[in-house]
């Protein structure tokens, strides 16, 4: 009674470890707000197979220990269940990766395998359970491995062609995975296994785990590209306010009648600030800060023809240095439309300095200023100060401070670790 009791506490801590990976996984997988509902399917539709395939061979032990001729068909159908099952869960792998009619095909295999298989319910063919309890190989025995090795190296071949553009050690799992699945049949091929759970069942439980893993880590990467991408769209499109196309179309307008020379000029450097703002759209990475001023020139180029009373003035001490697309235009605007447009000499200073540990970029202005008790309500109103400040974090590891009072002005502060600023 003790050995049974032994015996029986050895298989349970042998299961243990693989039965809590598979309830961990289904959970993550439930709860994943990253993956669609058809991957969900999927991935659960494997934790079930999976899980079967353990239950199959522990009931297929079972048996073994008390054995009766009559169980012959039960043991032949937990075999036949098995080998039908292990490829047919790489296919749904393969569902998960390809999105595509033809991965239909890849069934065909598993059709072909399982007919096989079923042979053995009348014929010898691939395997036989003698009256004594004894598994017997037949000729077409190792079917299920070849088919499960050819559906092996087409997940690994589409898995590298879907995820070309993943490098290093990210993506070497998939191959490792692959690599481990078929460790794992080659060594149930070899050797018949008597223990409570197979080479093939310990690798794909795991595999499983880190698949997902992987999976997971994809879709939070094409999640944040696309974010990335909705982010520029939103900076790009706040940057083209109506009311600045309105007004600059209208003074093109009037100076046509006026002065077409000058008309031809602001309509070059708006077609200019369009074309720049757009280009912004495809800017995922740092731009050299003199291509930042030039498109902020170009702007204020086109406000001071609007406002005759406004004046720009820049001193550039450093400039050999990368930056976030749409950073300083964006604040010169904001000091425009909110601060020195309505005083009678308005006045916009764009400064930078070479500090020991960062680039420094200085925005100024004379205007109206405000309060800094109500700088984080006058930021919401300004245009896309929260965006731009998060960028410069995100980015290069910058910082963007305001500081401001009633009637005294603005002044916005960036500050671009040095170091950091060509990532």
């Amino acid at each position: 009674m003790g050995y049974f009791t032994f015996e029986l506490q050895e298989k349970v801590n042998t299961l243990m470890l693989p039965l809590m990976a598979l309830i961990g996984l289904a959970f993550a997988v439930g709860v994943d707000s990253y993956v669609s509902r058809p991957v969900k399917r999927i991935m659960l539709m494997i934790t079930v197979a999976v899980l079967t395939l353990i239950i199959d061979n522990c009931v297929a032990n079972w048996l073994g220990t008390v054995w009766d001729p009559a169980y012959v068909t039960l043991a032949t159908a937990l075999s036949v269940y098995s080998y039908i099952v292990r490829p047919a869960m790489i296919v749904l792998f393969i569902y998960i990766i390809l999105d595509s009619p033809n991965r239909r095909l890849f069934w065909i295999p598993v059709g072909l395998n399982a007919a096989v298989y079923l042979t053995a319910f009348w014929r010898p063919w691939t395997f036989f359970v003698a009256q004594d309890g004894l598994f017997y190989r037949g000729p077409l025995g190792y079917t299920a491995y070849w088919v499960s090795f050819a559906l092996l190296f087409s997940l690994l071949v589409i898995v590298l062609v879907q995820f070309r553009k993943i490098k290093g050690v990210e993506r070497l799992i998939p191959v490792a995975n692959v690599a481990v699945a078929a460790l794992g049949a080659w060594m149930d091929s070899r050797c018949h296994t008597t223990g409570t759970i197979t080479f093939t069942e310990v690798a794909t439980v795991f595999c499983c785990v880190f698949f997902y893993i992987w999976l997971h880590l994809q879709y939070v990467r094409e999640h944040e590209q696309a974010l990335v991408a909705e982010q520029r769209i939103q900076i790009m499109m706040s940057q083209i306010q109506p009311h600045f196309l309105y007004n600059t179309l209208t003074t093109i307008q009037t100076l046509c009648l006026e002065n077409p020379k000058k008309a031809a000029a602001i309509t070059e450097n708006f077609a200019t600030y369009l074309r720049q703002n757009i280009d912004s759209l495809n800017e995922a990475n740092l731009i050299p800060f003199r291509k930042e001023l030039d498109h902020t020139l170009v702007y204020a180029n086109i406000e001071m023809e609007r406002f005759p009373n406004i004046h720009l003035d820049y001193e550039i001490e450093d400039e050999d240095f990368l930056l976030p697309a749409l950073t300083v235009q964006p604040m010169v605007e904001n000091a425009i439309r909110h601060g020195i447009r309505g005083i009678p000499k308005g006045q916009i200073d764009i400064i930078t300095n070479l500090l020991p540990d960062c680039h420094e970029i200085i925005i100024r202005d004379n205007g109206k200023g405000f309060s800094t008790s109500e700088a984080s309500e006058t930021e919401g109103s300004h245009i896309g100060i929260q965006n731009v400040r998060k960028r410069l974090q995100k980015l290069c590891g910058g910082t963007l401070t305001i500081e401001s009072s009633k009637g005294n002005g603005t002044q916005v502060i960036i500050h671009i670790p040095r170091g950091k600023e060509r990532l």
